[in-house]
């Protein structure tokens, strides 16, 4: 992971894979697991914000190339 705490999407799900593997493998110990779980759970979120924004780039993207039609009232 980077250093200065900004991951791409692809290094999250990578990092999330890592970390099922490790957890189904079940040899870590408790306190390793639940750091590892923790890590992972704040990857999920984060990948779900970076999802949220890249549907709203999409969607303005849709807009502009649609001539924004969704904005007028149907006149």
């Amino acid at each position: 992971m980077e250093d200065n705490g900004k991951v791409t999407f692809e290094q999250a799900t990578a990092r999330l894979d890592e970390i099922v593997r490790l957890l189904e493998r079940g040899d870590a110990p408790l306190d390793k697991s639940l750091a590892l779980f923790e890590e992972g759970a704040k990857l999920i979120k984060n990948c779900g914000a970076m999802l949220d924004e890249a549907e709203q780039t999409v969607i303005q993207l849709q807009k502009s190339v649609n001539g924004d039609k969704s904005s007028d009232d149907g006149v």
